[in-house]
This record gives structure tokens, C-alpha cells and sequence, in this order.
């Protein structure tokens, strides 16, 4: 799941002309880290949902790729 997870992201930053990432981290912040702004995170948010049937803000903003997959298994 973290792979698809990457490819969710990395299709974002695609998207806006930024580079794919090497690798990815479950403790890896979204925005400090990957570079995710507000509407990225709105995208992401689209398509985890549309992925998973899941709403990662739903309950509240999640900041790591290890809170989305908590979201996801729960």
C-alpha cells in the first residue's frame, strides 16, 4: 500500500512540475518533506479517496504518509 501510495503522490508532483520522488517513508512529512501545498493535499486527498473509499482529513489534518495509511487501515 505505501507504493501506491507513492504513485498517488508522485502523479501530483508530476502534475505540477516537480520531480517524482526516490523513495518514500512512513514518517515523511507531507509538506516538509515531499513539498505538498494546500491544493496538493486537496488532490490527495481525491484520489486516496476514490482509491480507498477513505476520507484522510475527515476527523482532522494528518501531516505524515504513516497517518494516511493508519486512516487507510482503519
Amino acid at each position: 500500500m505505501l507504493e501506491d501510495i507513492k504513485q498517488i503522490i508522485d502523479q501530483i508532483l508530476v502534475n505540477n512540475s516537480q520531480t517524482k520522488m526516490n523513495s518514500i517513508d512512513i514518517n515523511m512529512n507531507l509538506q516538509e518533506d515531499i513539498g505538498l501545498d494546500s491544493l496538493d493535499l486537496a488532490e490527495l486527498t481525491v484520489h486516496i479517496e476514490s482509491k480507498y473509499g477513505v476520507d484522510i482529513f475527515e476527523s482532522g489534518i494528518i501531516y505524515t504518509v504513516g497517518e494516511i495509511l493508519e486512516k487507510i487501515d482503519n
